[in-house]
């Protein structure tokens, strides 16, 4: 009995090594996890003309300071603190009466010297009709001519002592030099000021006003050899969105600062309604002379690998490539790719998240927009700089 019971479990056992065998031999092997799926398009092409952005200020096209040309005292003011003044105004006065009382001195002067001259002439005279008759001699008639030339000198002496006399007269009225906005007067009428030294008020022209700004000499080498930027410039102030205020390239400086490397250019804006003040800090965009052949991505194709942008790309095989790119300014809401992409690159549009460079995809086709995922993005809106 023991022994039919062993071989009975032994057969048992056998049975059901093999049913386990042929079950196992009956499964099949689980299918490999599907490629990760991205969208590609190539890149836009796009004739544009570049432009940089610079940061900058306005500033008055000419800035006087207006002081007295004659020291006395001020006696009254003729316009109001930040008054727009024209050229020629009455600004100040200064108390004329002794610069009057001089002049009349003066002109006193000027008929004494002429009643001694005609005398002095008279004399010359007489003495040249005397010496042909031999009644005086000739070195009387000598001097005679001289006192003639000595008074008719010390006439032209009184004369110029009188303009002079006169012109300070003209300077206690104190004018405005250039059309402009005044500033506040600095000294109130009672005061004494100083000729040439007590500063009275400023005047700021308003109406062309200029935008100064640095270039940095990579930019500056850049339009120049692109043969040159076109001379209109766009600005947009603090609290603006637009570049609505449209200016004209008045000059760029004739060497770069060593310090900084960047170089000095000034555009003259229109300013009509006066908003624009010297000081007002501004945005300029520069536009490029001509249009060049552009490469345009979605700005949300771009990645940062630690400092550096770059693109996924979709290669042979369908293997994701990594381009390190050189960005450029905004268009439409694309970005601009400098360099780094070729025309016909297969750009990964959406689907950056599964992407990784060195593994296979399932590229499928997209299309060149702003926003290619279909996500917005909540931050502020880019206002044209590559940064």
């Amino acid at each position: 009995m023991k022994r039919n019971g062993g071989v009975l479990w032994g057969r048992v056992a056998a049975a059901a090594l093999a049913l386990a065998a042929l079950s196992a031999c009956g499964e099949k092997a689980p299918p490999p996890p599907p490629l990760p799926e991205v969208l590609v398009a190539q890149p836009l092409q796009r004739s544009i003309a570049d432009w940089e952005d610079y940061a900058g200020r306005f500033e008055a096209v000419d800035a006087v300071d207006v002081r007295p040309r004659v020291s006395g005292l001020l006696q009254s003011v003729h316009f109001k603190d930040g008054q727009a003044v024209s050229r020629g105004q009455l600004l100040f006065v200064i108390d004329p009466r002794p610069f009057a009382a001089r002049l009349a001195q003066a002109r006193a002067g000027v008929q004494r010297a002429e009643a001694v001259l005609a005398n002095a002439s008279a004399e010359y005279k007489r003495a040249s009709s005397l010496i042909e008759s031999g009644f005086i001699s000739q070195s009387l008639a000598d001097t005679r001519q001289a006192s003639q030339k000595q008074a008719a000198a010390e006439l032209a002496q009184a004369r110029a002592a009188a303009d002079s006399a006169a012109l300070d007269l003209s300077f206690t009225r104190i004018t405005a030099p250039v059309s402009g906005r005044a500033s506040f007067r600095r000294l109130a009428p009672g005061n004494l000021v100083t000729a040439e030294q007590s500063l009275l008020t400023t005047i700021m022209t308003q109406d062309p006003v200029r935008f100064v700004f640095d270039a940095p000499e990579a930019a500056f080498l850049k339009f120049r050899r692109a043969q040159g930027a076109s001379g209109a410039v766009h600005i947009r102030l603090e609290d603006e969105r637009d570049y609505g205020w449209t200016g004209q390239l008045e000059m760029l400086d004739n060497a770069l600062d060593r310090g900084s490397g960047t170089i000095r250019g000034q555009a003259l804006v229109r300013n009509p309604t006066g908003l624009l003040t010297p000081g007002m800090f501004g945005r300029m965009r520069w536009m490029s002379a001509t249009a060049t052949p552009t490469l345009l991505v979605p700005d949300e194709s771009i990645l940062i690998d630690q400092t550096r942008p770059v693109v996924y790309v979709v290669g042979k095989g369908d293997l994701i490539e990594q381009r390190i790119v050189e960005r450029g300014n905004l268009v439409d809401g694309l970005r601009v790719i400098r360099s780094g992409l070729q025309p016909g690159d297969r750009v990964i549009v959406s689907g950056m998240q599964r992407a990784r460079p060195g593994i296979k995809v399932a590229a499928k086709p997209g299309k060149i927009a702003q926003f290619p995922s279909g996500v917005t993005r909540g931050s502020a809106p880019d206002l044209g700089g590559a940064k």
